[in-house]
């Protein structure tokens, strides 16, 4: 730990146990469309822009699709989706990270949601304890991209090279890793096996914090 200076977390599925719910709304909206959808393709892309899921969907199902109607699902998935979330914050967060604000380090969010969802979903006194927030609406290229985990280390103003990154899918240590930052995955959502290409892996978030 003493090499990094910040530390970023998705938010997904490592501060929120959310994926449950980010499935249900993918599966009845593209149950709608005649397209069936497993829980680990929703948690294996975890962390891209819904339009890349609506759009990939299609073109596995050999659909056409339309960037209008690309537009409708996502905002469709999002309607289900918020109807039925329940926030669950995982047990421990807030412990983590008052720890690292007190022993100096930088702690920012990076997530494929938007802002505003992490506003909603997060209560806020954990909110305000995050240095910096990047969402889908300030970046051009989502995970697996480079650019939201280098756009944080701008925002900071840490090197890549001393940005720790928790995350828990495929998509995210992708991202992290093209920022050559290094990467722990978390089991909240996939085994081990689809989380190979991180430095290392936990069961729980609390073990990297002993």
């Amino acid at each position: 730990m003493k090499k990094f200076k910040a530390i970023l977390f998705d938010m997904d599925g490592i501060l929120i146990d959310s994926m449950p719910y980010h499935f249900i709304s993918w599966f009845e909206v593209m149950r709608q469309y005649n397209i069936r959808i497993t829980p680990f393709e929703i948690y294996e892309k975890e962390g891209e822009k819904s339009e890349l899921c609506v759009e990939y969907f299609f073109k596995r199902n050999k659909r056409k699709i339309t960037r209008k109607l690309v537009n409708k699902i996502t905002k469709q998935r999002t309607e289900i989706f918020n109807k039925y979330l329940k926030s669950y914050i995982f047990d421990g967060i807030e412990e983590i990270l008052l720890k690292l604000k007190k022993q100096g380090y930088k702690i920012a969010i990076v997530t494929g949601s938007r802002k505003a969802d992490a506003l909603r979903m997060l209560p806020k006194e954990i909110f305000n304890l995050f240095d910096v927030i990047v969402s889908s609406d300030n970046i051009k290229s989502g995970k697996p991209h480079p650019e939201p985990y280098l756009t944080a280390s701008k925002l900071l103003n840490i090197k890549p090279s001393q940005c720790m990154v928790i995350e828990n899918a495929p998509c995210g240590i992708k991202s992290a890793k093209s920022a050559k930052m290094y990467c722990v995955a978390i089991t909240t959502s996939l085994p081990d096996q689809y989380l190979k290409q991180a430095d290392k892996i936990y069961n729980d978030i609390k073990e990297i914090f002993k």
